[in-house]
């Protein structure tokens, strides 16, 4: 039975605060982007705060939707962000409580949250979609004058561009108003001046009826039929009041209130599946009536009478003659006639189909634009469970809370998100995808990523450790670090010189057997580098006695020592023989071709550094002998100096015995 508990109610405090203020800035920043869109509409137009705040609380309503998952994935980022940054999440888990169990407030919450995204997606957005443009339609048809700006030229209508003064929205007069008409050419102009003037929209809604008051009208006369007299250059009237017909349906036409209603985004979802019936229905029934006259377009083109049709037809199946033959009986005023009369009817038949086909194109995208609704009410809603289980995840593993590195956590989830689903919507209503396909994308790829950070918040497993990042990178590519051993302030034991100088003259002796026998510098058989293990046991040995003596020569005084240490290269000790530990691996990179090839030369290029490696180890073991004899005598310098010293040798079986008993 699930009972609410106090550290319920403690995560429930602090992921409400969290996600009241989120869900606003969110809110915002959607308002902000969607806006742009509708920018011309509101600057300079002189709207009055009722109809601006109507504009805006439509859009609210209709975008969120949109900011609930957002809201939902920031709030749960910075919420577990937060407890784990003040060791919160440390005590909870200290305490016997998993991680899941301290979400699983928050998991009811997320579901609530997606059922409320629901119902403002099926009842509050289509409502609020269809009041939002049918707002604009009543801006651009009741008021057009709202359309002109003040103080600059306006060119929304065609043919003129018109110079608004100043505007009384409340009586609707213009007053300043300068014209300038394009009837034809540029000899044809018009300029238009008057003092005031009123704008109204005709009944059809397709013109403007704008009444001017007190004004002159300048036009060229040019190209009329006075244009070759020099006495009439151009005519001048003046005026007290001019009526002017205008060209101007602002976009929109009678049909657009039922455009409106009928449009998806502005259906619930019980209207889409009803009317996805209907939509088939009638699709089906336009597509047989086409292919049923497609069919009797023959007989409909060719101009001859049916008893010369079928005649015409019996030959051409019992092989007789053929079209070609019978084209070329005919003298050249018929072939004429005939080739005009294919033309045309090609031209004519060609014409149709386009005309159907791009019918027939927009129904099915109507359409369409009817399943991406209906399935996007469901994505949009399972997209808040999906980024709470992002979110949540996420803020426990990086344990960062504040407005700082989960932000920009948060964007770049949503950004792939709106990539995702914006492609794939754009690619679903273009019918290049299956609508499901486009829809669920988003969704598909995003719930591998939210269980994937679920699982390893759960088991404390290490996402976002840089080190391990650049760990396997560098190994990747082959990259290595160099050591810095630097002079230790406090040296509890000081290095055993002789028997380091022992150890490193057998180190080159190894060294130099090894380059004997394996010939580094060759090509190496690739069979024996996919489908054979390649352990080299040798150069493990020779490595890891070189780092026992690197680690006791460290804790040296001698300044000197430290730099030649600092020569030392860091071996990969397995890279120069197989690309993976794994055999499966390795069977695998082999029997893909391009993959193999790209591993064989990087395993080349290793045998290659590790003949290096072991010249620069040759080396350095040289300067490294000859400045522990001098700085710390008795030591030998080569395998000569050994037999006059007796207790090396002792030293060698005490640190074998000390080294086996451990």
């Amino acid at each position: 039975m699930f009972r609410i508990k106090k550290l319920d109610i403690f995560i429930i405090k602090q992921f409400g605060l969290l996600f009241v203020g989120t869900f606003f800035i969110c809110q915002f920043v959607l308002m902000m982007q969607f806006l742009w869109r509708y920018v011309d509409e509101l600057i300079g137009k002189g709207l009055s705060l009722e109809i601006m705040a109507q504009f805006f609380w439509y859009m609210g309503l209709m975008l969120m939707p949109q900011a609930f998952p957002l809201a939902i994935l920031l709030s749960s980022l910075i919420t577990f962000g937060n407890l784990g940054e003040s060791s919160e999440l440390t005590a909870i888990k200290a305490a016997g409580i998993s991680l899941m169990q301290a979400f699983r407030s928050l998991i009811v919450i997320s579901v609530l949250m997606a059922g409320v995204s629901f119902y403002f997606q099926n009842v509050v957005g289509p409502q609020a979609n269809q009041d939002f443009y049918r707002l604009l339609l009543g801006m651009k048809q009741k008021s057009p004058e709202v359309q002109i700006p003040e103080g600059r030229f306006y060119d929304g209508i065609p043919g003129s561009n018109i110079y608004v003064q100043k505007k009384n929205l409340d009586t609707g007069m213009l007053y300043g108003i300068m014209i300038y008409r394009m009837t034809g050419s540029y000899e044809d102009q018009a300029i238009i001046l008057a003092d005031s003037g009123m704008m109204q929209s005709t009944a059809e809604k397709k013109h403007l009826l704008l009444t001017l008051y007190n004004g002159v009208w300048n036009e060229n006369m040019r190209s009329q039929d006075l244009a070759g007299t020099a006495d009439v250059p151009y005519r001048r009237e003046t005026f007290v009041t001019k009526r002017i017909v205008l060209d101007f349906d602002g976009g929109f036409s009678l049909a657009d209130e039922e455009d409106i209603s009928g449009d998806a985004r502005a259906k619930s979802l019980g209207k889409i599946l009803h009317d996805k019936d209907s939509l088939q229905e009638f699709n089906d029934s336009v597509g047989r009536a086409y292919y049923e006259e497609g069919s009797r377009f023959f007989f409909k083109h060719i101009e001859v009478s049916q008893p010369d049709s079928i005649k015409i037809t019996k030959l051409l199946a019992e092989g007789n003659t053929t079209l070609d033959s019978m084209f070329t009986k005919l003298n050249d005023i018929q072939k004429q006639s005939a080739m005009r009369t294919a033309i045309n009817n090609a031209q004519s038949i060609a014409t149709d189909l386009e005309m159907k086909g791009a019918y027939t194109k927009s129904l099915h995208r109507y359409y369409r634009t009817h399943q991406i609704q209906a399935i996007l009410k469901f994505t949009l809603a399972l997209t808040c469970i999906i980024f709470f289980f992002i979110g949540a995840p996420l803020g426990a593993i990086i344990r960062k809370g504040g407005l700082g590195v989960p932000v920009i956590i948060s964007v770049l989830v949503f950004i792939v998100y709106y990539i995702l689903d914006s492609t794939g919507q754009k690619m679903a209503r273009d019918d290049q995808w299956t609508v499901w396909y486009g829809l669920t994308i988003s969704t598909v790829v995003l719930t591998p990523i939210a269980c994937f950070f679920t699982y390893k918040a759960n088991n404390d497993s290490v996402v976002f450790n840089v080190d391990m990042y650049k760990q396997v990178f560098m190994r990747v590519l082959g990259l290595r670090t160099h050591r810095h051993i630097y002079r230790k302030e406090v040296i509890i034991e000081d290095p055993i010189y002789a028997l380091d100088s022992y150890y490193l003259l057998n180190i080159s002796k190894e060294i130099r057997e090894y380059g004997e026998e394996h010939k580094l510098l060759r090509l190496p058989n690739p069979i024996h580098v996919f489908f054979r293990p390649g352990d080299d046991q040798k150069v493990e040995h020779i490595i890891q006695a070189l780092e026992d003596v690197i680690e006791d020569l460290a804790n040296t005084k001698d300044t000197q020592i430290l730099g030649y240490l600092n020569h030392y290269p860091v071996v990969a000790t397995h890279a120069h023989t197989r690309p993976f530990r794994q055999k499966w691996l390795n069977i695998i990179t082999g029997l893909v071709l391009p993959l193999g090839v790209f591993f064989y030369l990087r395993m080349c290029r290793f045998r290659l550094r590790l003949h290096k490696d072991l010249n620069n180890i040759l080396e350095t073991n040289q300067w490294v002998l000859e400045r522990v004899a001098d700085f710390a005598p008795p030591a030998p310098r080569s395998f000569d100096d050994l037999d006059n010293m007796p207790f090396v040798h002792e030293l060698v079986r005490e640190y074998e015995t000390k080294k086996h008993k451990d």
